[in-house]
């Protein structure tokens, strides 16, 4: 697959790349194939291009170096194909309110690049993302329903959060690949039975279901193959807290044990646990861990908004 012809199409339908545009292309040593494809894309398309190599940092969320950070703010447009993340840094937060469109793609691979989520039509996903959003806004309950377990969510004014994968206008910053509707339950509001057998942080992909229980929002028991690998989440009452609902809106995702890519995938909901406070919820925790659930059914305030993980809207 010709990495700069899916770099262009990014770039123009993602984007909104025009000719003569500051484009920004910061990557590391060990992205450094999309980065220079990124670039070589902006090149095509007339902007004014630059890529910028730095060392790897050592954790997500660590500051790039100033000389970076302060070039982030002069840009347009700003992509980050990386290793680790710096959407929660200083320097894109501030290079957001500069004005700066800005993509940020945490540990993405040549594969996603290539063939997954990265190649949909983003004008489609963008139309379903706000559907969905909409409707999770205006909802006060979810319930979930999946092999006989039950879990339902308390949404009384919380609102919906669109991810489209579609930064057009000024200061609109996410990730790359995307394509998700997702909400913060009230942090008590939260009971029932699940089953999560997709993949989960910390583990990937499932060879076998877990379920979990929650009470009050909280998470009591997790039981499955695989759930000490995700024993932190019985570390404390925040880490245990119920924090958000997402709705996969990206016909093209896949489920491979990434969850930059699998929570946005179709015939998918996930549940999350841990921190929120960046989408509308109170609880500050030491992790945010997502599961995702296949095929589901979905009510949105007794609407029936996926059937066995099938869209009814």
């Amino acid at each position: 697959m010709d990495l700069v012809k899916i770099g262009m199409s990014v770039l123009t339908s993602c984007m909104n790349v025009k000719e003569g545009e500051n484009v920004l292309v910061i990557t590391d040593d060990r992205k450094f194939s999309i980065g220079d494809a990124l670039y070589q894309a902006a090149k095509a398309l007339g902007a004014d291009a630059m890529l910028v190599t730095m060392t790897p940092r050592e954790v997500s969320g660590q500051e790039p170096p100033a000389s970076i950070a302060a070039a982030m703010k002069a840009a347009d447009v700003v992509l980050c194909p990386m290793s680790t993340s710096i959407t929660h840094t200083r320097a894109k937060i501030e290079a957001a309110k500069a004005g700066a469109r800005i993509a940020t793609m945490p540990n993405i691979t040549e594969d996603m690049f290539c063939q997954g989520a990265m190649t949909a039509n983003y004008d489609t996903v963008l139309e379903l993302t706000h559907r969905v959003t909409e409707l999770l806004t205006r909802a006060s309950t979810a319930r979930i329903e999946k092999d006989g377990h039950v879990l339902t969510l308390d949404l009384s004014g919380r609102p919906g959060v669109p991810s489209p994968g579609v930064y057009r206008e000024k200061g609109q910053a996410g990730n790359l690949p995307s394509g998700e509707a997702y909400i913060a339950p009230l942090e008590n509001g939260s009971n029932g039975t699940m089953v999560i057998d997709g993949s989960m942080v910390g583990i990937g992909l499932l060879n076998s279901p877990l379920v979990v229980q929650v009470e009050d929002g909280k998470l009591v028991s997790i039981q499955g193959e695989d759930a000490e690998k995700v024993s932190i989440l019985l570390k404390n009452p925040q880490n245990a807290t119920l924090c958000e609902l997402g709705i996969g809106t990206n016909y093209a995702a896949r489920l491979i044990g990434v969850i930059l890519e699998d929570e946005k995938a179709y015939h998918t909901v996930h549940i999350a646990f841990g921190t929120n406070v960046g989408f509308g919820g109170n609880n500050q925790a030491d992790c945010h861990i997502d599961g995702i659930i296949r095929n589901p059914t979905l009510y949105l305030d007794n609407v029936l908004v996926l059937k066995d993980g099938d869209f009814q809207i």
